[in-house]
């Protein structure tokens, strides 16, 4: 079958990998110049890649690190030391470890909490054993029930205190979902500490060796053209086009440079654009359906990525960082961190400024100053002193709507990958699949939905021959039903 697939991001991608796998036909198209949505990269005139967010692989990213095999890359994955770094701003330049030893899980996780002195005293350290430990008992069901709590409500139940969130739950809320813990909902977070908590090594990092557009995007493409497929570039969807019964007759591609308008006309048709996208170019008739009105319940949060190259090393940690400041959330020295980046005499940056719905329609340079004065609290020795370090050049990329905001209730409006339309599907990190607004949710989806094509195309009586889509595990696709009615990336 001929698969027409609207968005060329991890989740677009992995849908066409897995349709080839099962001999069916993609052709994905992309509105710009590159791959990856998401976590596209660009690369400036020095040579120099700029990325739209700070991408970290998880050990508890199953189905991201199976696809990584599959293509016979899984080695441009750089494995970091078990550990999470936080930032002191009471003790300015100076870093909390949380690091993880070589036990079984939930072991592991225990004794790294129990080992830190910096950031929770004793006292601390019982309670939030107490509140967070019944909870990853309990099981995914009552995860799941907590969707209707934020995650500062929730930590407030369990007798959890406002300084043990402004410690460690602030930094884990925003590298998640971009929001604070009084915006997101606890399902985001429980279900992360899950993953996290249950596997020796789920809560392990990743950086790719160089650009998610280069090194990752580019062999899936290469991998789904070799077998047919077909990857369009600068082929930006302009109106879904309907038959009489309110199937898709085609896809209209926007002419570009004074080209005519095409149609193109598949099999099936999958949008694997953002939900924030598809609500725009959804037709009028599918607007009176409730499994497409559902969608008005989900937007993008917007976030912001910096990255700053400096004139000399502002650190030499090898690792992500939590950096506990009021406007950014995580960071990386990206010139520590990844072999195509590397640079042992200066440093590159990249930051994420979060929440960023106060700042995205700011200027680039009221942005760089603010993050430059969040800079000299985080490096006082390099920036508080008579020769300070120098900004050699910066790149601000702002993406105004991004995965979808996990405010409480967002599960009832994740739509599945499968649609009331029969020739028409979804994939995203915003359907519904358990790892959320992640990388790995993105890549899940994509594989759900060429599972689904390809299971309804056998039941239509036109199966082929080649290997159906890889079977998932249980705990590759186990997905959570919305209540009473998903990582860094």
């Amino acid at each position: 079958m001929r698969v027409a697939i609207a968005g060329a991001g991890l989740a677009g991608l992995s849908c066409a990998k897995y349709l080839t796998d099962a001999g069916h036909t993609p052709i994905v198209l992309e509105s710009r110049d590159v791959l990856g949505g998401l976590v596209a990269a660009w690369q400036d005139s020095d040579g120099d890649w700029y990325e739209t967010g700070l991408h970290v692989f998880f050990g508890a990213y199953p189905n991201m690190l199976q696809l990584l095999k599959e293509l016979g890359i899984e080695d441009r994955l750089q494995w970091k030391k078990h550990t999470m770094i936080f930032n002191q701003p009471e003790k300015p330049g100076t870093y909390s470890r949380f690091d993880f030893p070589n036990l079984p899980a939930p072991w592991n996780g225990i004794v790294a909490i129990l080992r830190n002195n910096d950031m929770l005293s004793w006292g601390e350290k019982i309670q939030l054993a107490k509140g967070l430990v019944p909870a990853m008992l309990r099981g995914q069901e009552y995860v799941e029930s907590t969707d209707r709590y934020t995650f500062s409500q929730w930590l407030k139940q369990q007798g959890i205190s406002e300084d043990i969130q402004q410690d460690i739950f602030i930094a884990a809320s925003k590298s998640l979902n971009f929001i604070n813990p009084d915006e997101i909902s606890a399902l985001v977070l429980l279900t992360a500490l899950r993953h996290f908590l249950q596997k020796k090594d789920g809560s392990k990092m990743a950086f790719l060796d160089g650009s998610p557009t280069e090194r990752l995007c580019q062999p899936l493409a290469d991998y789904i053209t070799a077998r047919g497929g077909e990857i369009r570039l600068n082929a930006p969807l302009k109106e879904i086009l309907l038959n009489e019964d309110k199937t898709v007759k085609g896809f209209v591609i926007r002419g570009l440079n004074g080209a005519l308008d095409e149609v193109l006309t598949a099999d099936v048709y999958v949008s694997a654009m953002p939900v924030d996208v598809l609500k725009i170019m959804l037709p009028e008739p599918w607007k009176q359906d409730g499994f497409f009105q559902k969608l008005e319940g989900l937007e993008g949060v917007p976030v912001i990525n910096l990255q700053l190259w400096f004139d000399r090393k502002l650190t030499d940690i090898d690792q992500l960082l939590f950096s506990r400041s009021p406007l950014l959330s995580v960071y990386a020295d990206m010139s520590n961190t990844c072999r195509g980046y590397a640079n042992p005499d200066r440093s590159m940056l990249e930051l994420v400024l979060a929440p960023a719905k106060d700042w995205i329609a700011k200027s680039e340079e009221e942005i760089l100053q603010a993050t430059l004065a969040e800079l000299q609290k985080l490096f006082p020795s390099h920036f508080q002193q008579d020769n300070p370090a120098k900004l050699l050049k910066y790149h601000v990329v702002k993406t105004p709507r991004s995965v979808y905001k996990a405010t409480p209730d967002r599960q009832k409006y994740r739509p599945s990958q499968i649609t009331p339309i029969s020739n028409f599907y979804l994939s995203g990190s915003y359907t519904m699949q358990p790892y959320l607004g992640s990388m790995e949710g993105a890549v899940l989806s994509g594989k759900l939905t060429a599972q689904a094509i390809s299971t309804r195309s056998c039941h239509a009586g036109v199966c082929t021959e080649a290997h159906p889509v890889a079977n998932l595990s249980q705990e590759q696709t186990q997905t959570p039903q919305p209540a009473t009615n998903a990582a860094i990336a």
